[in-house]
Parts: structure tokens; C-alpha cells; sequence
């Protein structure tokens, strides 16, 4: 990788860091469901109307736009406002590739490899120590909403490998499309039409600035840089600087945020994010069916030695889902 594409990839990986401690700036301007429905209506629009057509089946959009737009983030931005730390967030959401690889096995039929399954237990022996540490001086509910949010992210993200965008840019910002009117109805009917109003009519420069990075930022930047550099290189190089991500994270919140950072939870950190890397950077699962196939005839044996692309091909999907859709949250 060039000196100057891997500098983009840090790049991308601080801007989805810093984007939690930007979340938690931004839910002290709005209630968090009106939050996430203006985020993502400022990212669709206006780049909906330069990013052509959409690519992939609509079911596919909706699908994704329910699971990761309104569910994902619309758990992840009540649960901070409900008390979960901007740092902690960042770092408690990377579970969300544990949870895609037992979603793709319950779903897709994608058996772990035993060292997926050992960066499984690690990750979530991570997530243990966590929430220990949040335990004592921080509510558990709002940490089970993060986890609720990486769920969603996992179920998204089989969706997204189902559908196979060639353009992950026109993609997400199809998908922005879809969140905006169930997080509006949701945010009408939850935290009322007064508190609403109340946030819009008080909107400063501060809290404009804080949808634009959101949306435009992280959103449209990040996603844009991300899957042009996915296009230049193998996705096994750059996926691994999505690991980034909390380590930007934990550091903005406690720099900007005066988010204290214990010794517990810098373990939770190491265990999280390599037990994360092994689940996302190890080999390939076969699927279930495709390791029953006895390779008895020649012409059989000829089309499993073609599976190897294949599984290079899924590995590619994989790699690039468990980049954050990332974008960030």
C-alpha cells in the first residue's frame, strides 16, 4: 500500500473514531431518535441525486436501511444518551463481528474455523471485562443497548453480503434514504413533538456542525474513501485498520471528553479488539454444504478446485463487511 493510501486508511478509521465523541456532543443539541433521523437524512440528500440509481434490489436497501439505520444506530444513540460513554461505545460496538459470523452460520451456513471461534471467546471475554468495568460506575441498560446495536449491525451486515453492492457509496447512501421517516415516527411518538420542536428551533452552529460530520464526514467521506481503497487493494489489507477505530475512540472521548479510561477497561480493549481481529482476519469459513461435497467424479474435483476464488471472493465480501458500515456509527 502507497504511503499516501495507507495515511487515507488511518485517516478514515480516526474520523469513525472521533465520530462517537461528535455523537455524544450532538445528543447534548437533540434527543437521540431525532438525532439519527437527521443524520441520515442529511447524508441522503443531496448525494442521493449524484450517485446514480441504486445497484442492488430494493428488498436488500430496505433490509439493511431497517436493520442497521434505525435499529443500529437508533439502539446505539439511546443507549449513549442513556449513559453509555462515547470511548466505551466505540470499543463495546466491534463485537458486532462476532455476532455476524454466528448470524452467518445460523443464516448462511458458514462454519467457523476453530481460530475464528478462539478470537470469538476472546472478543466476548473482552466484552466481559467491560462490562465489569461499567458496572461500577455506569448503567448497565445503556451497555445492553450497545450490545443490542452491534446485533443489529451483525444482521446487517449478512444482509449486506447477500446483497453484494458493487458500489458501497451509492449503497449506503440508498440505504440513508430508507431510517429517516420510521426514526422520525419513532422519535414523535417516544420523545414527544415538543422536544422536537425544542431541538430545532434552539439549532446553532455547533449542532448543524455536528449533523454535517455525521453525515457528510463519516458518512459519505469515510464510506467513499473506504471502498476506493477496497477497489485498489486486497480487502485483507485494509480491512485490518477498522481496528482501529476504538483505539481513536477511547482516545478523542477521553481527550475531548475528560472520559476516564481504567486499566480494566484498557484490557477489555486488548482482549476486544484481538479477539475481533481473529474473527475478521482469519481464514474464510466453508459453508456447511460445501463441506459435504465429495469430490468422487473427475468433473467434481475440477469445479472444487475452482472454489478456492470462490472462497477468496466470500472472504473479500467478508473483510468488507466487518469494516464499519462501520460507517461509522
Amino acid at each position: 500500500m502507497r504511503p499516501t493510501h495507507l495515511c487515507l486508511a488511518v485517516l478514515v478509521a480516526a474520523v469513525w473514531g472521533v465520530n462517537f465523541t461528535v455523537i455524544e456532543i450532538g445528543l447534548d443539541h437533540f434527543p437521540p431518535l431525532l438525532f439519527s433521523a437527521l443524520r441520515f437524512l442529511a447524508a441522503a440528500l443531496p448525494a442521493v441525486f449524484f450517485v446514480g440509481k441504486p445497484k442492488v434490489a430494493w428488498k436488500w436497501i430496505l433490509g439493511v436501511g431497517l436493520a442497521l439505520g434505525v435499529a443500529k444506530f437508533g439502539l446505539l444513540f439511546v443507549g449513549m444518551d442513556a449513559g453509555m460513554p462515547a470511548g466505551l461505545s466505540s470499543l463495546v460496538l466491534q463485537i458486532q463481528a462476532v455476532f455476524t459470523a454466528l448470524i452467518a452460520f445460523a443464516v448462511l451456513g458458514e462454519r467457523p474455523t476453530r481460530l475464528r471461534l478462539l478470537g470469538m471467546a476472546v472478543a466476548l471475554c473482552g466484552v466481559g471485562l467491560a462490562a465489569v468495568d461499567e458496572g461500577t460506575g455506569g448503567p448497565l441498560g445503556a451497555f445492553a443497548l450497545v450490545i443490542a446495536a452491534a446485533v443489529c449491525w451483525g444482521v446487517s451486515n449478512v444482509l449486506t453480503r447477500k446483497a453484494s453492492p458493487p458500489d458501497s457509496l451509492n449503497f449506503m447512501v440508498w440505504v440513508s434514504t430508507v431510517p429517516v421517516l420510521p426514526l422520525l415516527l419513532l422519535s414523535l411518538l417516544t420523545e414527544g413533538p415538543s422536544a422536537d420542536l425544542a431541538a430545532l428551533r434552539a439549532l446553532d452552529w455547533q449542532g448543524a456542525g455536528v449533523i454535517l460530520y455525521v453525515a457528510w464526514v463519516t458518512t459519505v467521506f469515510g464510506f467513499g474513501v473506504w471502498g476506493w481503497l477496497l477497489r485498489r487493494h486486497p480487502a485483507s489489507t485494509v480491512a485490518p485498520f477498522s481496528l482501529l477505530v476504538p483505539v481513536f475512540g477511547m482516545s478523542s472521548a477521553a481527550l475531548f471528553l475528560g472520559e476516564p479510561v481504567s486499566a480494566l477497561r484498557w484490557c477489555a480493549a486488548a482482549l476486544l479488539v484481538g479477539g475481533v481481529a481473529l474473527t475478521s482476519l482469519a481464514p474464510a469459513p466453508m459453508k456447511a454444504s460445501t463441506a459435504s461435497v465429495r469430490p468422487t467424479a473427475p468433473m467434481k474435483a475440477s469445479t472444487a478446485s475452482v472454489r478456492p476464488t470462490k472462497a477468496s471472493t466470500a472472504s473479500v465480501r467478508q473483510a468488507t463487511d466487518h469494516a464499519p458500515l462501520s460507517d461509522a456509527p
